[in-house]
């Protein structure tokens, strides 16, 4: 068959595709941009501070710090719903921790994740004695998933986690298989339900974390913070770690 029997023998729709793609069209080609945003707006967080007894003493010793992420329901712009539950509530009550606690409260409406909290943590190192090697960050809830957010997100920072009624992505316990975590949870939670928290731990274990810790209460529903936040064995199990020394820079 001649060529232009052919064409004539082909559907009109078929030959319009190859008028619109010949054989031998040049590839297509990508230009390389870049797009840049300047971020004007300042990022804030208001926050509970509780130093030790002894910090003003010393002026040359360093302190632990914990890092407390409250739940959900603490959210907005009054910071003392901030001490309701967990450490800062301990506080109030006249615990003495050894430790400096700092608990920012979340604006409403917003994450945690959504939150310059590890800007803060870099405040607190420049403005007050911490002692960078121990530093541990705990919450509850919303907090709970602040924290294995934050861990992931900065895994070498941290010295220990313990995370309470909390979740997030297994995926992600990628970036901390050597990082000390004790986390909780109660059993019969229908708030954020026991397997967020377990499929974390599993992940964890796959990973190679020979560490991980998993307590769960078996009575306990969504408040299994106070029992937590009880136990004095969480703030003498935080304050046994610490982060290994820096590699000191290499001699040219």
């Amino acid at each position: 068959m001649l060529r232009s029997e052919m064409h004539k023998s082909l559907p009109a729709v078929l030959l319009a595709a190859f008028a619109l793609f010949p054989s031998h069209a040049a590839r297509a080609e990508f230009t390389v941009e870049t797009f840049v945003k300047k971020v004007t707006a300042p990022e804030q967080l208001s926050y509970l501070l509780s130093l030790p007894k002894g910090y003003e003493a010393d002026a040359e010793k360093k302190w632990p710090l914990v890092v407390f992420l409250h739940g959900a329901g603490e959210r907005g712009d009054d910071v003392e719903k901030v001490a309701v539950h967990g450490p800062p509530k301990r506080v109030r009550e006249g615990a003495d921790f050894p430790f400096l606690l700092v608990a920012p409260q979340c604006p409403e409406g917003s994450w945690w994740s959504e939150e310059p909290v590890l800007e803060l943590i870099d405040h607190l190192e420049a403005t007050l004695r911490v002692d960078a090697s121990r530093i541990y960050l705990t919450g509850l809830s919303m907090g709970g998933y602040g924290t294995w957010h934050f861990a992931a997100l900065a895994p070498h920072r941290f010295a220990a986690i313990a995370p309470v009624c909390g979740g997030g992505v297994p995926y992600r316990m990628r970036a901390i298989p050597h990082l000390p975590v004790w986390a909780f949870h109660g059993a019969k939670d229908t708030v954020v339900v026991l397997e967020e928290s377990a499929r974390l731990v599993e992940a964890l274990k796959k990973r190679g974390n020979k560490t991980v810790q998993f307590t769960v209460y078996p009575e306990a529903g969504h408040d299994s913070w106070t029992e937590t936040y009880q136990n004095p064995e969480l703030y003498e199990w935080f304050l046994s770690h610490r982060l290994p020394p820096k590699d000191p820079p290499a001699k040219n």
